[in-house]
């Protein structure tokens, strides 16, 4: 017999295996995962933020609020650390309405960077917004301190001094606005607190002056618009205030402040079924607004219809329930608008023989707006049209009325 030799362990070889079966297993476990599947884009924003910034900033020349608002959010992700995208951001929030928004993003500017001047400022046109004015001014006097000679920042505090509606600072909010277009004659916000302040003073041309040269700037911002179409209403001229409104309208379908003012201004020339129309739209784009429904309360009594007025002003005044199910609660009785909505509200009731509820309005209105002279006098008159149930003594439901100063 023939003796087999042994063969040796080859422990090299064996080392071998071993290695590549352990690359191969630490890759499946630990690599692969990290990997993307193929076809299937990344989420995280691969491209330079400068051209976010670009697309962005072309996104709001073009009026395309909420998408410019997205873009800089994309560009803040690839650039974290940039504050001046979360100032470009806040910005055209703030011209979507988006105040709270804005208000964040301008203090997330101001995060370990006090000494940003117009971060400070954007702050404070939010804040005005947001009906804070002491705050506002108190952000934009620092923004002014740091940099005195910013047309946006003089902007905003011309705008800041003007609705907080104190007329000691006129003055100072005149001479802000002509700072701004001074120092920035090329700005749309220049062009925009300017037309504002000519508007609130009265000096109506003058104002659609600087408002289209706004426009000219960029036509898309709605509350330019806005803007053109109180001028154009206050001179007169309303066949250009509703087209105004209309165009505003276009860029911001969803806002129901362009219809309500739409259905104010066709009641103002007598055309009361197209105040309807505008009025209803309003109310559907802003179902849980008791103003909306009050609104469309006055115009359904103008044209007439008594029961569909009253069923709108009882929302606007008492609040309840829509048909879609919206809880509504009714506004306390004041001066200027509601006490409109009361004396609407009354008159129509009166006018349907429903005179125990509207003696109790009239008598509210009395009681609750004594130096409102118009109210006063709707109120006398809707008591003289229930003079019998008023002398009949007839029980009245009680009417929430709030303290007058």
């Amino acid at each position: 017999m023939r003796r087999h030799r042994r063969k040796h362990i080859n422990f090299f070889r064996i080392f071998i295996v071993l290695g590549v079966i352990g690359a191969v297993l630490y890759v499946n476990q630990f690599v692969v995962p990290t990997i993307p599947p193929p076809f299937i884009s990344t989420t995280t924003p691969t491209r330079n933020p400068e051209s976010f910034i670009n697309q962005a900033a072309q996104m709001f020349r073009e009026g395309k609020l909420m998408q410019a608002s997205k873009v800089y959010q994309d560009a803040i992700r690839t650039d974290p650390n940039n504050r001046s995208i979360y100032v470009s951001l806040a910005r055209v929030q703030i011209f979507a309405g988006q105040y709270e928004d804005g208000l964040k993003n301008a203090e997330l500017a101001l995060v370990g960077n006090d000494g940003y001047a117009l971060a400070h400022g954007v702050r404070g046109w939010a804040l005005q917004f947001l009906g804070r004015y002491d705050d506002a001014l108190a952000s934009l006097k620092r923004a002014l301190e740091l940099e005195p000679n910013n047309p946006l920042i003089q902007a905003y505090f011309a705008e800041t001094l003007i609705n907080k509606g104190d007329f000691g600072d006129m003055q100072t909010a005149i001479q802000a606005s002509r700072e701004a277009i001074n120092l920035g004659p090329d700005l749309l916000e220049s062009h925009r607190v300017r037309g504002y302040v000519l508007f609130v003073t009265g000096n109506y041309e003058d104002a659609i002056k600087e408002f289209q040269t706004a426009l000219a700037i960029n036509s898309n911002i709605p509350d330019l618009h806005m803007f053109m179409g109180y001028c154009y209403r206050a001179i007169g001229d309303y066949g250009n205030a509703i087209q105004s409104f209309l165009e505003a309208n276009a860029l911001n379908p969803s806002d129901s402040v362009p219809d309500l003012e739409i259905s104010r201004t066709y009641a103002t020339v007598g055309e009361f079924a197209k105040a309807v129309q505008a009025a209803q739209k309003a109310v559907e784009e802003d179902p849980e607004n008791p103003h909306r429904y009050g609104n469309l309360g006055i115009m359904l009594y103008k044209n007439l219809e008594y029961d569909e007025a009253i069923n709108n002003l009882t929302i606007a005044v008492r609040g309840g329930t829509t048909l879609k199910g919206t809880t509504i609660a009714g506004l306390p009785l004041d001066y200027g608008l509601v006490a409109q909505y009361y004396y609407t509200y009354g008159l129509a009731l009166a006018r349907q023989n429903r005179c125990n509820e509207a003696v109790s309005i009239m008598q509210a209105l009395l009681a609750g707006v004594p130096d409102d002279e118009i109210s006063v006098f709707n109120a006398n008159e809707g008591l003289s049209m229930c003079k019998a149930s008023l002398e009949a003594g007839t029980p009245t439901p009680e009417i929430t009325v709030t303290p007058t100063p």
